[in-house]
């Protein structure tokens, strides 16, 4: 189950003369007139996923394997003003690469347990039974659309759908979803940033002199076709499970941005991602942005 993730990440403001390979990337995204911000992003990451029942050295057969992922990434993101049916809609395109490694060099055990210590949590004793290494490769693209908010008393609500997907030897999915907002200068940004395994999202704030509130809920939707951390290692074998094909997650959470920071909560129910799971998973993202 899906135990642990941290990413560190930095964006680049939105920019109109960035590097040419850049502009060149970005530009199936703008629109045919006008000129559209790009930012690029950088990020690393490390995610854990363990059996349910951590205290057995055994090999838990009909549980899902231990396995970390350690990866690096690089963004591109293109914001864009445009008009949909008479609706004025701010759009983001996002397109990360990521590489990195799954297996014991991901060192996800060592970090696992190094924090169990430290908390006096009792460690998890399987780790010895973890995916093999091997290199992995995902590349995720998503679009969002961001239409002008609707406001009263004071106050605003927005709706941001989104699609995406992604194709790699870590994941190969579609996913779609959408998020309600309610508060104040939504326009800050496009919602929280959210775990694998579709595209995190845009940790960019974009005002650091306004303040802005909002509560949020959502909901999305994947396809599944590859994911290795429940269908085992791609070419050497491994233990592994047989996986839904159809994934949902419904989420919710507060965010406050002041001064330029974001620090958003949110809560994720996840439905069942393998047969034989007994119940779906629930956990808790914290995330913090600043903009400098």
């Amino acid at each position: 189950h899906y135990t642990h993730g941290t990413r560190l990440a930095w964006v680049s403001d939105p920019k109109t003369d960035g590097p040419a390979w850049a502009r060149m990337l970005l530009k199936p995204f703008c629109p045919l007139t006008g000129v559209c911000g790009g930012r690029i992003g950088v990020a690393l990451g490390q995610n854990i996923y363990t059996p349910e029942n951590t205290a057995t050295r055994e090999l838990i057969v009909n549980d899902r394997p231990y396995a970390g992922w350690l990866y690096g990434a690089v963004s591109l993101h293109a914001e864009a003003e445009r008009e949909l049916g008479g609706i004025k809609l701010k759009t983001l395109d996002s397109v990360e690469l990521n590489l990195g490694i799954v297996g014991p060099q991901a060192y996800a055990g060592e970090a696992q347990n190094a924090m169990h210590d430290v908390i006096g949590v009792a460690r998890a004793n399987g780790w010895h039974n973890q995916l093999k290494n091997e290199p992995a490769l995902a590349i995720f693209f998503e679009h969002k659309m961001r239409p002008e908010p609707v406001r009263f008393s004071g106050l605003e609500a927005d709706a941001i759908p989104y699609a995406g997907g992604g194709v790699g030897n870590v994941y190969t999915l579609a996913n779609a979803g959408g998020m309600v907002r309610f508060g104040q200068n939504l326009g800050l940004d496009f919602g929280p940033p959210h775990i694998r395994p579709t595209l995190s999202g845009l940790e960019a704030v974009e005002d650091k002199d306004r303040f802005g509130w909002y509560l949020f809920a959502g909901v999305e939707g994947r396809a599944v076709l590859h994911n290795i951390f429940l269908d085992g290692n791609t070419v050497a074998s491994s233990h592994g499970v047989d996986k839904k094909t159809f994934v949902g997650d419904f989420q919710a959470g507060a965010a406050v941005v002041v001064g330029g920071v974001r620090i958003a909560f949110t809560h994720v129910i996840r439905t069942r991602e393998f047969d034989g799971q007994r119940q779906g998973d629930r956990y808790g993202t914290l995330n913090v942005s600043a903009r400098f």
